[in-house]
Parts: structure tokens; sequence; C-alpha cells
């Protein structure tokens, strides 16, 4: 039996084979590459919207608590003015001892530049035009002598605090007859 010769496979050449695997080993990095890349980009973008979220939550804690410390602050001199109102009559009325007068009035001033260093700002309102965001008109009077709507005395002081109104001054305007 004649018999054809068998064919044999080609084999490839042991060169052809290793460029082969390297070339699908440096597929695989590749594509180990890209993923490590999108995972390190994904957890950068994380860490910087965390990182962003945090100093937001942080100013606006911050933000609360000088609201918090102000109106605690405007609380407390709200509760002490009825204090200072009473002192003012106090060294309005007349006294027939001269160093109780003076120890009252010098009580009175520290009192008053305590809470000014606080933030308590006296309103000013002689002469000037009413303004009802600032002042509480208790009487009008008639007058000829200064302009419509000018303050001609002032029957209980206004107080700013921090620059924010915390109690308007009670003012007698005058107005055009």
């Amino acid at each position: 039996m004649n018999a054809a010769p068998a064919e044999t496979p080609e084999v490839a050449a042991p060169d052809q084979v290793e460029v082969a695997d390297a070339a699908a080993q440096l597929a695989a990095l590749a594509a180990e590459r890209d993923q490590w890349a999108s995972e390190k980009a994904e957890l950068t973008d994380r860490l910087l919207r965390r990182t962003a979220d945090f100093e937001n939550f942080r100013r606006r804690v911050e933000r609360e608590r000088a609201e918090l410390l102000d109106f605690v602050g405007s609380a407390v001199v709200g509760e002490l003015l009825p204090i200072l109102d009473d002192f003012e009559r106090a060294l309005q009325a007349a006294s027939a001892d001269k160093e109780y007068a003076r120890g009252m009035e010098l009580i009175y001033q520290r009192l008053l530049e305590a809470l000014k260093r606080s933030g308590l700002e006296p309103l000013t309102c002689l002469g000037q035009k009413f303004d009802p965001h600032l002042h509480h008109a208790v009487e009008m009077a008639p007058s000829e002598e200064v302009e419509d709507q000018t303050i001609l005395e002032e029957r209980g002081r206004g107080y700013n605090f921090r620059g924010r109104l915390l109690r308007p001054a009670l003012v007698k305007v005058a107005v055009k007859p």
C-alpha cells in the first residue's frame, strides 16, 4: 500500500509564537492599565467631590456658628437694655449726695463701654429725619421751626447690635400744621 505522505500540520516557528504571546500580553496589560486609569480617575473625582462637600459643610457650620453667637449676644444685650435705661433715669434724677451720683455715673459708663465693646451702638436721633426702620414715633407735634418729619425729642434711646437694629428709638416727631 502506497500511502501518501502524511500532511504534517504547519507548526508555527518559535519566534512567531513568542511574538503572538507578547502581543497578547501587551494587549492584556494595556487593558489592565486602562482599567486602572479609569478607576484612578473615578476615585480622584470622588475625592475632589468629597473634599468640596466637606469644605462647603465647614463653611456652613462656621457661618451658622457666627449667626448663633450674634443671636445669643443680641439676646443677652437686649436683656441688659432695661438696666441701662434705669441707669439713665437714675442719673437724670436730682441727688443730694454728689459722691453717690458720681459713683452711679461711673458704673453706668463702665456698663455702656462694655456693651459697646460687645457690639452695641446707641442711635443718635435728635434733629434727624424720621426713619420708620430706626424710630418709633410715640408723639407728633406741630412745629413751624423745623422741617416736616424731623425728630424733636428722644423719649427712649434706640440701639443697633453689630449692625442690626436691636431696639428702635422712641421719638417725638415734628409735623407741619
